[in-house]
C-alpha cells in the first residue's frame, strides 16, 4: 500500500485500468484513502452517487440504444442507456460500455431493467458499475429502457448512430433468406414507426381517435350527419394500411403489403411481434 505522499503513477494507472475515471481524479481518490485501491474505489464510487444525486433533475435526452441476438437467434434485448449530451453519446467508451450491458442481459437472459441492474458486471453490480461511470463521466447516466423479446427467430438492427434499434421476432427458423428479410422488416419499422403489427392489436383507443377524427373531418367537408360514421370507417381502412405492420406497402417494392412480401420469402412467414426503442 503507497501513503498519502508515495502515491505513485502505476498505483494511478492501476485504479484508471479498474475505474476508467480520469487520472486526476484517480490520484485524488488514492490520496483521500492513504493508497488503499479499495477504499479509492469506493471513494470514486461515492463521487458518482454524489454526482448522480445532483444531477437528478437533469435531462438526460441523449444516449444509445444497442439491439443484440444470442447465437441461436432465439432471444434478443433492447438496452438504451440514457447521457444528458451528445458528446458523451458518441464517446467510444460510452457505446462499448453499452454493448457491454446488452452482453450481460443476454447471457443472464435478464427479465426487466431491475434484473438487469442487480446483475454482476466487473465484481459489482450493474448498478454499481453504472453509479461509477456516472462519477467518470461527470453526467446523469442510467438505463432507461429495456426490452426483451423471445421466439422462434429473432432478428436485431441498430440505425446508424445509436439512436433507435429494433426487434423482431420471425415464426421460422433462422436461414440466410429470412434473415435478410427480417432485417427489410426492421429498417421499415425503423423508418415508418408502425402502431401495431395488425389491425386487431391497434388500441381501442387509438380507433375511436381515429374515428372521431375521420368523422370531424367528413362533416368540415359538409358530408350529411348520417354518412360521417361510415365515411370514417372507410378512413381508418386507410389508418390500417398506413399503420399496421403487415398491412403497410414494403417500402422496397410497394406493389406488396409486408405480410405480402414475407409470404414470397418463406410460405407462411410472417412477423410475430416487435419492438422499437427510439431516443
Amino acid at each position: 500500500m503507497s501513503t498519502t505522499n508515495t502515491i505513485s503513477a502505476a498505483d494511478v494507472n492501476n485504479l484508471r485500468q479498474l475505474t476508467g475515471a480520469g487520472m486526476m481524479d484517480c490520484k485524488k481518490a488514492l490520496q483521500e484513502s492513504n493508497g488503499d485501491m479499495e477504499a479509492a474505489i469506493d471513494f470514486l464510487r461515492k463521487k458518482g452517487a454524489k454526482i448522480s444525486a445532483n444531477r437528478a433533475d437533469r435531462d438526460a435526452k441523449e444516449g444509445a440504444i444497442i439491439a443484440k441476438v444470442t447465437s441461436d437467434n432465439k432471444l434478443g434485448v433492447i438496452v438504451q442507456l440514457s447521457c444528458e449530451t451528445d458528446f458523451v453519446a458518441k464517446n467510444e467508451d460510452f457505446v462499448a460500455f453499452t454493448h457491454k450491458l446488452v452482453d450481460i442481459a443476454l447471457a443472464n437472459k435478464a427479465a426487466n431493467v431491475e434484473a438487469l441492474r442487480a446483475l454482476p458486471m466487473d465484481g459489482l453490480t450493474v448498478a454499481d458499475k453504472l453509479t461509477e461511470q456516472v462519477g467518470k463521466i461527470g453526467e446523469k447516466i442510467d438505463v432507461v429502457k429495456y426490452e426483451i423479446v423471445t421466439g422462434e427467430n429473432i432478428v436485431p438492427y441498430i440505425h446508424a448512430g445509436n439512436r433507435l434499434s429494433v426487434l423482431v421476432s420471425l415464426n421460422h427458423p433462422a436461414s440466410e433468406a429470412n434473415f435478410i428479410a427480417g432485417k427489410d422488416v426492421a429498417m421499415q419499422i425503423a423508418a415508418l414507426n408502425p402502431v401495431a403489427l395488425d389491425k386487431g392489436d391497434v388500441d381501442p383507443t387509438i380507433i375511436e381517435r381515429e374515428i372521431a377524427i375521420g368523422m370531424d373531418q367528413a362533416r368540415a367537408e359538409g358530408k350529411p350527419e348520417a354518412m360521417l360514421e361510415k365515411i370514417a370507417q372507410g378512413k381508418l381502412g386507410k389508418f390500417y394500411k398506413d399503420s399496421t405492420l403487415l398491412n403497410q406497402e414494403f417500402v422496397k417494392d410497394n406493389s406488396k403489403t409486408i405480410l405480402q412480401m414475407l409470404d414470397g420469402i418463406e410460405k407462411g412467414l410472417t412477423v410475430v411481434s416487435f419492438k422499437r426503442v427510439s431516443l
